[in-house]
């Protein structure tokens, strides 16, 4: 059975501001804690190919991959997905950002399948997104609502 994972915050902030900083990709390694760099490789309209590349994990490994990411900011909705999927079979992931009288819940979705060859399976890989992104989307909502003032 593939993973998924589901996770969301609320953000005191409009929904447009949330949306303007998190999906400004060169910025990324600013906003989170992760990514030591992104290289964008093309831009087509809404559609963005560009390369991620992590700090050095716990065993010194740079982990590194190409996605391609499609904004719709009227939807208020990005979809992803990994090009170069390294030890996935495949890496789908939605961003949902929902405008609400206190600020804006931004969501995220992802639906993955490890490869037999991976170091860890569905199930680890699961825990590991559901702690990361809770940590990531703690410190995106920390620095977007700085930029507000509200924190």
């Amino acid at each position: 059975m593939p993973g998924h994972t589901d996770n969301e915050i609320v953000i005191a902030a409009p929904v447009g501001l949330v949306w303007e900083i998190t999906n400004d990709l060169e910025n990324w390694p600013q906003l989170f804690s992760e990514y030591a760099a992104v290289e964008v490789l093309e831009r087509e309209g809404e559609l963005t190919t560009f390369r991620l590349t992590m700090h050095p994990d716990e065993n010194g490994t740079v982990w590194s991959w190409v996605s391609e990411r499609e904004t719709d900011r009227h939807g208020l909705a990005v979809r992803a997905r990994r090009v170069e999927p390294g030890p996935f079979e495949f890496m789908d992931i939605r961003w949902e950002y929902t405008e609400l009288p206190d600020g804006t819940r931004m969501r995220w979705i992802q639906d993955f399948a490890m490869k037999p060859t991976a170091p860890v399976d569905d199930a680890a890989m699961t825990n590991h997104i559901n702690r990361n992104s809770r940590t990531q989307l703690e410190l995106i909502r920390a620095k977007v609502e700085k930029r507000t003032g509200r924190a």
